[in-house]
């Protein structure tokens, strides 16, 4: 028996049964979940009605992640799944659909966000036998444009404070059992505190 997605087989809204007068369709089809996992891209396509093409991603580990304050997009790893609403099972399983919390490398992001404003983040602070790193040489023109651009730069503390264990926390936006693709955005304000205080009650349970 395959996957049908029919109301045939449903009671009536006063509670009834129906009497089943014709058999499954192909157009009522469904199929199993993709239920994609975090590892080497691994990509099948599938044949859907009309000829149309979907991406079944079995297996993924890279994604383009947006910043949203920042207005900037960097393709980034996905390092680990931290939280989805559904069950903790595909939290277990490292299970990627739409809408699970991951934590993605911050360091493409942090080698944009010195290119962009000439601060360094997510450098924890040297002791007294810290070197310094030899200075980059730079233009004239691009200290000055970078150094306009640090004036309306606000980075946000708990950003910041992820930016030094190089790991952000971001949500994953597309479908990869429909698109093939695992992208997503970088958690912020009221969004990150709200998924933090759920991983902070994950640990003490």
């Amino acid at each position: 028996m395959g996957i049908s997605r029919d109301s045939r087989h449903k009671h009536r809204h006063t509670g009834g049964r129906r009497n089943i007068h014709q058999k499954k369709r192909k157009f009522e089809m469904g199929r199993p979940a993709a239920l994609c996992k975090l590892g080497a891209k691994r990509v099948r396509s599938v044949r859907g009605r009309g000829g149309n093409v979907k991406y079944r991603a079995l297996r993924a580990d890279v994604g383009n992640f947006a910043w949203g304050t920042e207005t900037v997009s960097k393709k980034v790893r996905i390092l680990d799944v931290v939280y989805n609403a559904t069950s903790n099972e595909l939290v277990r399983t490292k299970t990627l659909t739409k809408n699970t919390i991951v934590q993605i490398d911050a360091h493409p992001f942090m080698q944009w966000y010195k290119k962009h404003y000439g601060i360094e983040v997510g450098k924890k602070k040297k002791g007294a036998h810290g070197e310094e790193d030899a200075e980059e040489k730079k233009s004239f023109k691009v200290v000055s444009k970078q150094k306009a651009r640090a004036t309306g730069a606000k980075l946000d503390t708990t950003i910041e404070d992820q930016f030094q264990t190089g790991r952000l926390l971001a949500c994953i936006a597309s479908r990869p059992g429909q698109s093939g693709r695992c992208d997503g955005y970088v958690l912020e304000g009221e969004e990150l505190a709200f998924y933090k205080r759920k991983l902070e009650k994950k640990k003490k349970a």
